[in-house]
Order: C-alpha cells, then structure tokens, then sequence
C-alpha cells in the first residue's frame, strides 16, 4: 500500500484540463504556420473551454481523462508549430487534421451530457484575471471565459461573470475596448437588460452604464439595440436597475444623435414618471435628470417636455431635501430656459425664482456647491429681464449676495461678487438697492484684491453705481472708502484696478461740493497731479481743473507745492 499513488480527484482532473486548455489557446496564437487550421482548432478549443467551465467535476469525470489526452496532444502539436521544428509540412497537417477530429468528438461528447440536462454549477473551475499590463491575447482570452459563462452558465455562474467584467472595465480601460470590439458581447448585454432575473438585470445595466461612458462605445450599443431594454428596466426594473439604466441614457444622449431614438421608444416620458415620482431618490433623479438635459437640446423633444409639466415637476424638485436633487432640477431648468423667453415666462409663473432663492438663504442647510449652481442659474435666468430683475430684488436677493461677499468661502465669496458686479449693470433701481445695502463699501475693498479680473470688475461696479445721484451722495460720506481711493491712485501703486475708472469715480463725485472738500481735504491731490502729467487720461487733467476753481484754489495750492 506504501507505494500506491494517491489518485486523482475528480475535481482536480476538471482544474487541470481547464488550465491546459487556457495555456493551449494563448499559445495557438503564437503560431505562424498553418494558420486556417489552427483556427479551426482555435474555435473547438473554445467549445470546449465554454462547456468545461459549465460543468461540476462529477458529471464530466467520464470524459475528462480523454478531454486531457487530446488537449496534451495539441498543446505539443502547437509547440512544434511555434518553434518551427516538425519534421514535413503533409505530416504536421495530417498531425493537426487528427488532432481537430478528437477535439471535435469531444465537443460531442460534452454536448450529449449537457443536453441530458447536467446542471451547470456557479463554482466551476474559474480563469484567472490577468494582471495589470497582460497581453492583449491573455485579456482576449479572459474575456471569452467570462462570455462562455453569460452563455451556458446558471444564475449565481452569470451574475459572478457580470461582476467580474464590471470590476476589469472599471480597473482597465483596455478591456471595454475588447469588448465592444466582439459583437456577441454586446448582443448577451442588451439581451441580459431583459432577462426576468433581477440580480441579472441590475448587474448588467452597471457594466453597459459604464461602457456607455466612452465616446467610441456609444454608437456600438446604440446600433446593437440597448436603447429599448433600458427604457424598460426604467419602466418596471428594480430600483437598482433604474438607476444604472438612467445613468446609461444620460449618457448616450451626451450624442445629440442618440436623443430620437430614446424619444421613439418612449424614454422621455419614462425619465419624466421618475422625476414625478414623490418618492425618488437622488441616485436616480440625477443622471434621469441628465439625460432629460441632454434631450432638451432638441426643439421637437423640448415641446413635449414643456407641454408634459415638465416646468411644474422640476420647480417642485428644487424644494426638495435632497442635495443631489436640488442641483439636478436647477441645472436643468437653466438649461431648459436658456434662450426660451416663454419657458423663463413659465419658470416664473411657477415661483422658481423664489424656490431658488430659499436654497439661497444662508440659514438653509446645503452645500456651498449647491449654492454656486442657485447663483448662476438665477444670474443666467433673471438678469435679462427687468420684470425678473424687479422680483429678485423684492425677494431679498441683494442682501443675500452681501452675505455670501462677506461671509462665504473663497469660491462663492467671488462668485457673489461676479454676479453684484452684473446685477449692477441691468437696470438703475439695482444699482440703487445695491447701494443702499452697502455693496459700494465692499465693491472699494476689493479694488485692492490680487486678482486682476476682480480689481477691474470692483471698480467698473462702482464706476456705474456712483453716477446715481443717491449713490454718490451717500458715499462721499464714507471717509475710509473715499481715502482708500485716493490712496490708490499713486502712480507707483502697481495693485490696483484701472485708474481710469477710478479717475472717472472721482469725478462723479466731484458734481457736488461736499465731494469736492472731501477729495481735497484727504492730501492726496499729488496722486491725481501726477496721474494728470503723465497723460493716464484726460479725465485726470479735467479732474485737477475741476479741483482748481476758485473755491478750492487755495487749498490746493498749499497740498500741491508742500
């Protein structure tokens, strides 16, 4: 008994055949000669390698020790044929022609088994994931594995290959490329939409989600017919289908080519149930969202939408808690009202101004991105307007963007200015509410910023608002503001805002006395003579004069040749 062998597993001949049969196919494609045979033997070996991979050890231990025989056979053949050292073209052939014939039997003899109705077992022999940087055949390979198992294997063996291609797509770009590349591939996805498995069903929307992110991907799905699959798992899918389903759409409606075929299947009216829905969650509202964003690029599709309540349903969905939300719905309405004065009418009417500017208020609890995106849209939505302009500035619109200008981050501290800044510029009564609300002050503190842009932009705003008679007489009584001025205006003073306009505001004040005595009696009249002679601008030369009649003379002779 000491010298008996311990004998072979059952399991253990299955795992071996398989790896044989890996390691035979990716040297096959290293052979040079005799390529249309290999080929054939190429296509068997994968026959075979989808039935093995299908199998438990126990139905197939009768046919596994042939199955090994032939497949060492071959594996030496190919050896041969890559290092060219077989002895006469006819043999080899004749070797090769042997070789295709057991292979062939042996497919036979796997598909009899498999037609008595052999359950195909999840825990099957696997193929290993090729490592970061594997041969494109290796990766071919793999990816045929994982096919094979979407086509013959039951439940828990599909979902597993579903997983397995989602997790090498994500890690590696290089694998969607082989993919799209194999029209069968594509052909088990779409068809997997449909599939009355859930688990099935949710897996696949995620893979072809995410092959849906690549430009080049988009045609092949949409040509393989994936469009309506996914509109019907939006339709009646699980909640997790839905949301890769959606996240699909939005993104082969990035293809403005794309969006009739999702209208004629009927996809808009299915993202617009999800918007409605009272219940919806942000996961799905956003990329359902996106895709309707992208869909209202077209005319015909934009009618619907306005005619099915669209404006109603997303001036609703800013009120909600949900942040994801809120940003997806206020994009959304900027983008459906940009250029359309009749849906801006529509907007409106609803109250989303309103809506929008109660995400504004500093005591609502959201993001300053959230924030950001309220900002723009109220900006690219109202300033056009002088009725819209009216409603912001009868909403408390003014003293919120002077919080966020004193208050806010970085980012949105700048933005607030940037949009003060053209709120200024609309109309006369804006520039009055700015002024009252203390926005001069702070447009005179950033003339002295880093940046250029914010320097030129604060001192344009201010250019503007001090030509309001109003304006003007309530900030010659800022002494800080006016000195701070006067300050920037030395010639040497490299960090400033334009000088021109600067020159121009003080100008404006100078219309009335009061503005007069108060620029003459800070002592920087040297600064407005020196930028007079160097020739900044004729309005420094007319600003000395103004300065130089015969009430102010002597006061600026003493200041002027001290």
């Amino acid at each position: 008994m000491a010298d008996e062998q311990p004998s072979t597993t059952a399991g253990t001949g299955l795992r071996r055949a398989t790896e044989l049969l890996s390691s035979l196919i990716s040297l096959s494609h290293s052979t040079r000669v005799f390529a249309g045979k290999w080929q054939l033997i190429r296509n068997k070996l994968e026959d075979l390698h989808s039935f093995l991979i299908a199998g438990d050890s126990t139905s197939l231990s009768g046919v596994i020790p042939a199955i090994t025989n032939t497949l060492e056979e071959c594996h030496k053949l190919a050896r041969r044929c890559v290092d060219l050292s077989y002895s006469g073209k006819l043999l080899m052939q004749s070797d090769l022609d042997v070789a295709l014939g057991k292979l062939e039997e042996n497919v036979k003899k796997l598909r009899e088994i498999q037609k008595k109705g052999v359950k195909m077992h999840s825990y099957a022999v696997v193929v290993s994931r090729p490592c970061l940087g594997a041969s494109k055949e290796d990766m071919r390979f793999y990816l045929r594995d994982l096919l094979n198992r979407m086509k013959v294997g039951d439940l828990g063996m599909k979902k597993q290959a579903l997983i397995s291609l989602h997790d090498v797509v994500v890690e590696d770009d290089k694998f969607v490329k082989l993919v799209v590349e194999v029209p069968e591939f594509i052909y088990v996805l779409v068809d997997f939409l449909g599939s009355p498995e859930v688990e099935i069903q949710e897996e696949c929307a995620k893979v072809v989600s995410f092959v849906a992110g690549f430009d080049s991907c988009k045609g092949v799905l949409v040509g393989s017919g994936v469009v309506a699959p996914l509109i019907r798992v939006l339709e009646c899918g699980s909640e997790v289908g839905k949301v890769g389903a959606a996240r699909c759409l939005h993104r082969l409606t990035e293809n403005s080519d794309n969006a009739w075929c999702v209208s004629a299947h009927g996809g808009v009216t299915a993202l617009l149930k999800i918007c409605e829905s009272v219940d919806c969650n942000g996961e799905l509202v956003g990329p359902a969202c996106g895709a309707l964003r992208n869909l209202c690029g077209v005319e015909e599709i934009k009618k619907f939408m306005v005619e099915e309540g669209v404006v109603t349903t997303f001036v609703r969905l800013v009120r909600s808690k949900d942040e994801a939300i809120q940003v997806s719905s206020i994009e959304f309405i900027q983008n459906i009202a940009s250029g359309d004065e009749l849906v801006r009418q529509m907007v409106v009417r609803e109250g989303g101004i309103q809506v929008m500017l109660c995400v504004l208020d500093p005591k609502w609890v959201c993001s300053s991105k959230t924030r950001e995106v309220v900002m723009r849209a109220i900006e690219n939505l109202c300033f056009s307007s002088p009725s819209y302009v009216g409603v912001l500035l009868n909403h408390g619109f003014v003293d919120q963007l002077l919080y966020y200008v004193r208050n806010g981050e970085v980012s949105i501290q700048e933005l607030a200015l940037k949009v003060a800044f053209r709120l200024c510029g609309t109309c006369e009564e804006a520039k009055k509410v700015l002024g009252d609300a203390g926005f001069m002050a702070e447009f005179v503190r950033f003339l002295n910023a880093k940046s250029f842009d914010v320097r030129e932009m604060a001192a344009e705003a201010l250019s503007g608002m001090v030509m309001v008679p109003r304006n003007r007489k309530r900030f010659v009584q800022d002494d800080k503001s006016i000195s701070l001025l006067l300050q920037l205006l030395d010639p040497e003073e490299g960090n400033s805002g334009n000088k021109k306009l600067l020159v121009s505001i003080l100008m404006s004040l100078t219309s009335c006395n009061s503005g007069r005595k108060k620029i003459v009696s800070f002592g920087f009249a040297k600064n407005i003579e020196r930028l007079a002679e160097g020739d900044v601008s004729s309005d420094a030369k007319r600003l000395v004069r103004k300065l130089s009649t015969n009430r102010f003379r002597s006061m600026l002779s003493g200041i002027f040749h001290s």
